[in-house]
């Protein structure tokens, strides 16, 4: 029988929610969503009203990739994410070195088929 999904609260991870300060947010998810999916490659597209985040896992060796997560998110949690994102590298910097920016590249080309 499996067990009943848990509250989360991850440690060092930061809301990007509004309008939440204080209070503790019960967020229930099951084992495979606490599992996670790794992607290597994030396809972003925008317009006026929403930002999407597609998800990819590239195969390495292989001109060939999964979609993994897709998320549409509205311009103003975009730039929370994004805000988010910029002081957790910030604090993972502090903590642990700076990470290199590599070399650029040039991304590959993404088409979805089904």
């Amino acid at each position: 029988m499996a067990e009943a999904p848990k509250p989360l609260n991850p440690p060092n991870s930061q809301s990007t929610q509004p309008g939440q300060q204080g209070q503790q947010v019960q967020i229930k998810a099951d084992e495979k969503e606490l599992l996670g999916q790794y992607s290597n490659l994030v396809v972003i597209h925008h317009n006026a009203e929403e930002f999407t985040l597609n998800f990819i896992y590239m195969f390495p060796n292989v001109p060939q990739g999964k979609l993994v997560a897709s998320l549409i998110v509205n311009p103003m949690h975009a730039k929370r994410l994004l805000r988010a994102l910029q002081e957790n590298v910030a604090r993972y910097e502090a903590q642990f070195g700076p990470l290199p920016e590599g070399s650029p590249h040039q991304e590959p080309k993404v088409g979805f088929v089904q």
